[in-house]
Order: structure tokens, then C-alpha cells, then sequence
């Protein structure tokens, strides 16, 4: 913080880059060697032109494993220098898909190993960082990916009934990035409150992954704010099932929903309870540990 003015001053950043820790079903994390450096490290790499972290951590880990992923928890950040500047390297946990190794021009070799090895073999203390969060996160059982829709057209310019109020021109570009990121995290099921708007939000996504979409008046605002209870005993139903399950909703659902099961975990969840923002066409990526919630990450643009 600059002295006297009480606001904080961002950190030069010169290179971006994004990873993951891949971790198969028995426990097992992902290693990779890179020969030019011979060094083990977690699979990751710089963000392309116009790129952003998630769609770059699925593409590097892809690139340096032969690994398809879908991603989970958000990790966070580590920031160090190397000759080209200041670093940032944003990282997830993340699932392996499909897919297989063979060495590649980066890396010479893969190795699938327990936390306690990868403690042992990784060679930056940055990293071993990473692993330390990744093993408080741990797995999640299921995830709800919580969307709020995207924009819609002017309320006062409608003569029509407000559930069956279309998207904007720019809502339906929101719908179209949605369709585009959603899909990182491995949909099994998409649900949406029955409103036009709602529904036109992650009907792409449906129609991209072949997947139905399922309409729920409890997750809508008229019936939530009636019962609120009933709203979320359904959203925890719906984490209840395994995978991942998608969720469009409205403004004023969202934050009530993702404040009320921050507030009930006995996790140390990093949210703020008191204000969750809740923009159109972002997203709460919400990880559950049976019906408990264990990690919230938020994507305010449709981008990620």
C-alpha cells in the first residue's frame, strides 16, 4: 500500500501462465519433467494472445501430459521472478478426462505420484505452495456450477410477460462465451429456473454437450423468495448427486444462496458472506464435500 493514500498498488505482472494439479480417482497427482530445465513441476504454461486462465490451464496441461481435464477447485495464484520479469501462474485441481502421455519438446516424462512424493520431488518451493492448498481442498464429491443469466432486453421496453423476456443482443454473445467455458468443468446435468432469459443463457452449452435441460421453479426468484428454504434444500439436493451440475439462476437468488452455504460450512470457506456479487453471465463455481461446501470460486465475465 502506497504510504498515506490507502489504496493498494497492483503488482507488475510481465508473464501470465496457468496449470493444474491433476489428480486421478486413487489419489494420485500428475508430475511432469521438463528436460530443459530438469526440474519436476505441476503441467502449466503462458497464456496465448487473447487467452484467459482457465481455457490456458486446460490447453497447457493438455499440451505437457496428452491429458484432457476438466477443471475443479481454483487453487490460486503464485507470483516469482524469472528473467523475463515478474510471473504470475494461476493454478486449479483438475480431473483427468481421457488421454495419454508420450514425451513431448517440453516434457520428457510424466509421473503419477502420492502427495507425499510429490513433496519429495517437486523443485520449487512455489510449488510445494500449490501442493499445500491443494491437499486442504481436497476433492470435492460434486460440484454446482452457478450461472446467473445473462443480460436480457430492456424490462420497461416489454409488453410481454417478464418470464418470457429474450436475451439482449449482448446477452446472447454472454451465452455464447458461457458455452465456451462452461463446458471446462465437465457438465453432467444442466438445470435452469424456467424464465426465457434463463434458459437462452446455457441452452448452448446443452445443445453443445448433447445434454436436456431441465427447468426448476424453486430456483427461480418468485418462488425462492417465497421459500427460501425450499431453494436451498434443492440446490443440495442437486450437489448431492455425483459430478457436476449446472445451474442458471437470478440476482435475486445467488447471493442469498452462496452467502446462506458459506455461513453453514464447517470449512474455512474465503468468502466474504455479507457481499457476493452476483454479475450477469458470471459464475459461482461451488465444490461440495457431501453437503457440506468446501470451496467457492467466483467468475465475474463470461470469459472466466
Amino acid at each position: 500500500m502506497r504510504p498515506g493514500t490507502g489504496r493498494t498498488v497492483p503488482e507488475r505482472i510481465d508473464i501470465r501462465a496457468a496449470g493444474a494439479v491433476v489428480r486421478r480417482d486413487n489419489g494420485e497427482i500428475a508430475l511432469v519433467h521438463r528436460p530443459r530445465y530438469d526440474d519436476w513441476s505441476f503441467p502449466k504454461g503462458k497464456l496465448e494472445r487473447a487467452e484467459t486462465m482457465p481455457f490456458a490451464a486446460v490447453r497447457e496441461v493438455a499440451e505437457e501430459t496428452g491429458l484432457r481435464v476438466h477443471l475443479g477447485p481454483l487453487l490460486g495464484d503464485v507470483h516469482y521472478t524469472v528473467p523475463e520479469g515478474r510471473k504470475l501462474v494461476r493454478y486449479w485441481s483438475a480431473r483427468p478426462v481421457d488421454g495419454g502421455f508420450a514425451p513431448n519438446d517440453e516434457t520428457d516424462e510424466l509421473r503419477w505420484v502420492s502427495l507425499g512424493q510429490a513433496d519429495e520431488m517437486l523443485s520449487y518451493v512455489h510449488d510445494l505452495d500449490v501442493l499445500r492448498r491443494f491437499a486442504e481442498v481436497g476433492r470435492p464429491t460434486s460440484m454446482v456450477v452457478l450461472v446467473r443469466h445473462a443480460k436480457a432486453g430492456n424490462r420497461a421496453q416489454w409488453d410481454g410477460e417478464d418470464a418470457d423476456r429474450p436475451l439482449s443482443p449482448s446477452g446472447r454473445e454472454q451465452a455464447a462465451r458461457l458455452s465456451a467455458l462452461l463446458p471446462l468443468f465437465g457438465p453432467d446435468r444442466l438445470v435452469s429456473a424456467p424464465l426465457e432469459r434463463c434458459r437462452a443463457t446455457i441452452a448452448p452449452v446443452a445443445a453443445a454437450l448433447g445434454l436436456p435441460l431441465d427447468d426448476d421453479p424453486l430456483l427461480g426468484e418468485k418462488s425462492y423468495e417465497r421459500d427460501p428454504d425450499a431453494g436451498l434444500d434443492r440446490l443440495l439436493e442437486l450437489a448431492a448427486a455425483p459430478g457436476v451440475t449446472v445451474v442458471c439462476s437470478q440476482g435475486g437468488v445467488i447471493p442469498n444462496l452462496v452467502s446462506t452455504l458459506v455461513k453453514a460450512s464447517p470449512h474455512p470457506v474465503a468468502i466474504d458472506s455479507s457481499d457476493v456479487p452476483s454479475r450477469k453471465a458470471s459464475t459461482w463455481v461451488l465444490g461440495f464435500a457431501g453437503a457440506d461446501l468446501v470451496s467457492a470460486d467466483y467468475y465475474s465475465h463470461p470469459t472466466g
